[in-house]
């Protein structure tokens, strides 16, 4: 072969060979280029929240209730002492109230007032007991009683006294259900259906006064 056509090829060759070398750079910059685009791909991605092991769900602790009522015997006996004050009050309301009634409505609410009278000495029988059986001492005081002259006003007063005792019959159930005495707890709700009764004959009373007047 001549020496040029021999230069020729070897030229061609060379030429060749360098275009295969930049082809597969070319190839390697794109494919590194992917391979980037894919890593910042996947750093923006949020991660994904793997689910709580049962361990880490076992080892959670439940809320605490804040709103339960302390339930040791001390603050238990302090709470039934404040109930009988309550009972006592009652007696001596509707005794007073009965003694005083003046008016056509004398007889009819004379004999309402005089009914109550019977089943708060019962409910602060029930109260001074429970007390003592808890190793307490039943007070002998009574809350102090509110003075009316005119029916109608002796009613409104009843009506405050018994919307007071079933809101501190609900406290004093949580707080026996929460010291464990569940007999007490029965006795009390009890005792919350009487008073209940109560305000709805008196609430019903007092509506009918009003529709007269």
């Amino acid at each position: 072969m001549p020496v040029k056509s021999v230069k020729n090829a070897q030229s061609r060759g060379k030429n060749s060979g360098e275009v295969q070398d930049d082809e597969r750079e070319e190839m390697n910059d794109a494919d590194a280029a992917t391979e980037a685009e894919e890593m910042e791909t996947r750093e923006e991605e949020p991660a994904q929240e793997q689910p709580a092991s049962p361990k880490s769900r076992g080892d959670a602790k439940p809320a605490k209730n804040g709103n339960k009522p302390h339930a040791d015997r001390q603050t238990l006996l302090i709470g039934l002492n404040h109930d009988l004050s309550g009972e006592y009050q009652a007696v001596l309301m509707y005794t007073h109230y009965s003694a005083k009634l003046t008016g056509p409505y004398r007889k009819e609410l004379r004999a309402l007032f005089q009914a109550e009278i019977a089943d708060e000495q019962g409910h602060a029988q029930f109260l001074a007991d429970k007390i003592a059986a808890l190793g307490g001492e039943p007070t002998t005081q009574a809350r102090p009683v509110l003075t009316a002259d005119e029916p109608r006003s002796m009613l409104e007063n009843a009506l405050t006294a018994e919307k007071q005792a079933i809101a501190d019959y609900r406290l004093r159930i949580e707080q026996a259900e929460a010291f464990g005495d569940i007999g007490l707890k029965v006795d009390l709700e009890n005792q919350i259906a009487d008073e209940t009764r109560h305000k709805e004959e008196i609430e019903r009373i007092l509506a009918g006064w009003n529709q007269n007047q």
